[in-house]
């Protein structure tokens, strides 16, 4: 019986071993959060490049809702709360195009995914000289491996997002270029002034062809912070069900060499 009993002892660990080998390879549940290689999420690294909103300070596109912002009650006058109204066109400031904005059945600014709005993006430096950002001066660049492509030119070398006076001469995506960023892919366009489209252009091709692609332009961005290089980028607009568009707050964090991106 004691052979018989050892016999019986060398089998139940055998089993429980090979019961321990399957539990080790079995596949991860997909439900799980994967924690290797994370930590916690902080503001550290983050800058912003949103655009201050402010009747005083920020530039509306020629022929847009100007700025208002008010007290409805007010601490400072004796109120027992403080409550504000604003009103603003939805182009204000930093903001987002939708589809909706230059294309017929186009995705309004709720329904754009976060996808192209959250990720590795290229920051790419135009020279003040340059008004027309074209084929030619995109391929001058390094643009081809970035998913998302900000451009920073001559709007944020003199301040205009700062500064309340509209300025017509801001450099703007000419478009050839877009058609080029479009073709590659490329997930998300930015440019540094409230248009990507070259003021008093014929047609809206530059939006037209983005948009028709279903690719979100960030207008309006305040670069000042950041220079040229590799960033990940959160833009988040307003949820305004069914508009064109919406106000934004955009960050960016200058990626290294063995930081992963937030998305590709």
């Amino acid at each position: 019986m004691r052979g018989v009993g050892a016999a019986i002892g060398g089998v139940r660990s055998l089993a429980v071993a090979v019961a321990l080998g399957l539990l080790a390879c079995a596949p991860r549940d997909q439900g799980a959060p994967d924690t290797t290689g994370t930590r916690e999420l902080s503001a550290q690294g983050w800058i912003d490049v949103t655009a201050t909103l402010d009747p005083a300070r920020t530039p509306v596109y020629e022929g847009d809702a100007p700025l208002k912002f008010d007290f409805l009650k007010d601490m400072r006058r004796g109120d027992n709360l403080t409550l504000s109204v604003y009103s603003l066109g939805a182009h204000s400031g930093t903001h987002i195009d939708a589809p909706m904005h230059f294309v017929a059945n186009g995705a309004p600014i709720d329904l754009v995914a976060l996808d192209p709005l959250i990720g590795a993006a290229r920051v790419i430096d135009i020279p003040d000289s340059v008004r027309a950002i074209d084929a030619t001066e995109l391929n001058r660049h390094d643009w081809r491996s970035a998913k998302r492509v900000l451009f920073r030119t001559r709007s944020t070398l003199r301040g205009w997002m700062d500064s309340p006076q509209f300025h017509r001469d801001f450099a703007y995506i000419a478009p050839d270029a877009a058609q080029l960023l479009a073709d590659a892919g490329v997930l998300l366009v930015g440019v540094d002034y409230i248009s990507a489209e070259q003021f008093g252009a014929p047609a809206p091709r530059t939006h037209q062809i983005l948009l028709g692609r279903r690719i979100p332009i960030v207008e309006g961005l305040d670069l000042r912070p950041v220079q040229a290089g590799d960033y990940d980028v959160i833009v988040l607009p307003l949820k305004v069900a069914g508009h064109e568009g919406a106000p934004a707050r955009a960050i960016l964090r200058k990626r290294t060499g063995n930081q992963r991106s937030l998305t590709p």
